[in-house]
């Protein structure tokens, strides 16, 4: 059995993907031992120490860990773990005790008919909207639906594409409210603190409407001490200007709004932007 694993946009966390499914729908997330009785596979990722966090989906278990713990160190012990599990056979979830039985209203039944709305989703997104981003160099892969929000990574461009996502998959499928980054969904405590909601209001109301005009989105991942983790999506990823926007413009803002804020880090994967707004050496501009 070969386990790939992927970085995500938070650093403090890792995706391992087992080549066989995780979950057949959905997605489940666990932030201790003791939230994770349900779920064999997380009781024992909790074992070692350093994990603070485990999320399941489709395809990948993506864990979390403490900031005192390197993942050099972590990782054999974790590919150890998931390995031996699924080549056991044993249950990722199990099922919870006290359902009612199928066809009397009951909990089964609410969770089949969110499974069958689970599946809906996935084919339209399969059918309809990566044919969609994949001819701007993108694409959009579905992790999970869970109380009307729909989970997808975006990958290249494909954020651009978010508001007609939502209007496409509402129109089809009712049940939807929301279309959401993964990633975003996973535990984040610095963005309740007041240096996280400072800088969230600073990028909603001042920053993406500027780099909205070039078609880009900037992402507040996370903040940690006195560091905060930025993603830049759309038309930012891959973007040949996009280290002078950020030392330049968006940095200068956030360490204005939260001056204890040292470090700005940019996560985004810029190999995956295929079509930037800029290019270098074209006298390109800073939108700020």
């Amino acid at each position: 059995m070969f386990i790939q694993t992927e970085t995500t946009s938070n650093p403090g966390t890792l995706k391992f993907l087992p080549g066989q499914a995780v979950l057949p729908s959905g997605t489940a997330e666990f932030t201790s031992a003791e939230s994770s009785t349900r779920s064999p596979l997380a009781q024992r990722l909790f074992e070692i120490e350093g994990v603070t966090g485990v999320a399941l989906d489709s395809a990948s278990v993506t864990v979390s860990k403490s900031d005192d713990k390197d993942w050099q160190v972590l990782k054999p012990a974790l590919l150890g773990v998931i390995m031996e599990h699924f080549t056991a056979g044993k249950p990722v979830l199990l099922e919870e005790k006290g359902k009612a039985a199928a066809g009397d209203g009951g909990e089964d039944e609410d969770a089949g008919e969110e499974n069958e709305v689970a599946a809906e989703i996935k084919e339209l997104i399969d059918t309809r909207i990566r044919p969609a981003a994949a001819r701007d160099g993108g694409d959009v892969i579905f992790r999970g639906f869970e109380n009307g929000v729909v989970l997808v990574e975006f990958q290249g461009q494909a954020f651009a594409l978010t508001q007609g996502i939502l209007n496409m998959l509402r129109h089809y499928v009712p049940e939807v409210v929301e279309v959401k980054d993964y990633r975003d969904a996973l535990p984040k405590p610095g963005l309740e603190t007041p240096e996280g909601e400072a800088i969230q209001r600073l990028l909603e109301e001042r920053v993406n409407p500027s780099v909205a005009a070039h078609g880009g989105h900037i992402s507040l991942v996370d903040v940690k001490d006195d560091t905060v983790y930025i993603r830049l999506e759309g038309g930012c990823q891959g973007c040949g200007m996009a280290d002078v926007t950020l030392k330049q413009g968006v940095e200068t803002e956030i360490k204005r709004v939260a001056p204890n804020i040292t470090a700005v880090l940019d996560v985004t994967d810029h190999a995956g932007g295929t079509n930037p707004y800029f290019q270098p050496g074209k006298g390109g501009v800073s939108p700020f």
